[in-house]
């Protein structure tokens, strides 16, 4: 029998970990396009905690667990909440258990990508567009495949071949900021996650290996609003000034978008979505564990029924699970950050 010929657009967590898990189980005419140039392109963000019940079944599935938990900070796993006038701990979580140990998105990916058949991946050729078996590169030349697979996150390019949904703003903005090896700050965090909040503004932040820092400062604002470190600091003005710390240096500016509820297509041979391409929801510590869960269930679907009931089969059950995930961190975004009158 003929092995399919399989395009996964996205070298992202779930891209790679479906390419890897179809090269586990045979599947040798697997390639993953990516529009960036290289793997060291761009920083991968920071942190991620893989949960027992969905990533680190991915993991498992992927052949990598052991070499996962090697990398994985369990420590990761404590959380911290301060008061914002004070920051005085007011609620502690420590690190038990190992349902969702933290580690680099960098070392992660790198992970997977280590994993994977020499040139599996192809660096700087993005897909454009995508019909069901056929794909335009940004280059405009095309390819067909028995399979296209679009791992290719928000703003993807594959989605318009099954559906017309784009993603809305949600109303609200991340700022990040990012220190290294400052002691203040890093006993704030702790091993894991801190959180503050009042009256409508947040603040987390988290450490990654090497005693890194990322902080976010999150609040309901404009879409095109784009913050200077003083505005940003006038915001905080009654927040202690430890806290103020974490809003000093570089700014990134990051809207929070997710796609309409529910997201859902009719079966397409050929085509088929994982990860933010179908179900981009707020991120609140679900999305990459679901690429994930989402890419292994693929692969093993396909490894089982063979390419087209296979993905009728992921689809059937990923589709429902979506929904539900986009319906909870949806309620949890609003939870976290009130609707009010936006302040900026």
């Amino acid at each position: 029998m003929t092995t399919p010929r399989i395009a996964i657009a996205g070298a992202g967590l779930g891209g790679l970990t479906c390419a890897r898990v179809l090269q586990l189980h045979g599947f040798d005419d697997v390639t993953v396009f990516e529009r960036e140039s290289s793997p060291d392109a761009r920083q991968q963000g920071g942190t991620i905690d893989l949960h027992a019940d969905s990533g680190q079944e991915a993991i498992r599935a992927a052949g990598l667990f052991d070499e996962w938990r090697a990398l994985a900070r369990f420590e990761g796993q404590e959380q911290r909440k301060v008061d914002h006038a004070t920051a005085a701990l007011i609620e502690h979580e420590p690190p038990e258990g190992d349902f969702r140990p933290e580690i680099d998105r960098g070392q992660l990916r790198d992970l997977l990508l280590g994993s994977l058949t020499p040139s599996t991946v192809t660096w700087g050729l993005g897909i454009k567009a995508a019909t069901p078996g056929e794909v335009t590169f940004l280059d405009d030349s095309t390819a067909s495949f028995d399979l296209v697979i679009g791992a290719d996150g928000a703003w993807s390019r594959v989605r318009a071949a099954l559906s017309d949904a784009i993603p809305e703003y949600t109303g609200v903005m991340f700022v990040e900021t990012r220190h290294d090896n400052d002691e203040q700050l890093l006993d704030l965090t702790g091993q894991g996650t801190m959180v503050a909040d009042h009256e409508g503004l947040m603040l987390w932040s988290q450490r990654s290996s090497g005693d890194h820092i990322r902080a976010y400062a999150c609040m309901r604002a404009r879409e095109d609003w784009r913050p200077s470190n003083s505005e940003l600091l006038h915001l905080y003005e009654d927040w202690h000034p430890s806290l103020q710390a974490f809003l000093a240096g570089d700014l990134v500016h990051r809207p929070l978008y997710a796609l309409p509820v529910p997201h859902t297509w009719e079966n397409t041979p050929g085509v088929t979505l994982l990860g933010d391409a179908a179900h981009l929801m707020p991120p609140l510590g679900v999305g990459a564990n679901l690429a994930m869960e989402d890419a292994a269930e693929l692969a093993l679907a396909i490894t089982e029924h063979g390419v087209r009931d296979g993905v009728r089969a992921y689809e059937s059950v990923m589709l429902p699970r979506a929904i539900d995930a986009q319906e909870r961190t949806n309620a949890g975004l609003r939870d976290m950050v009130p609707e009010r009158p936006i302040r900026v």
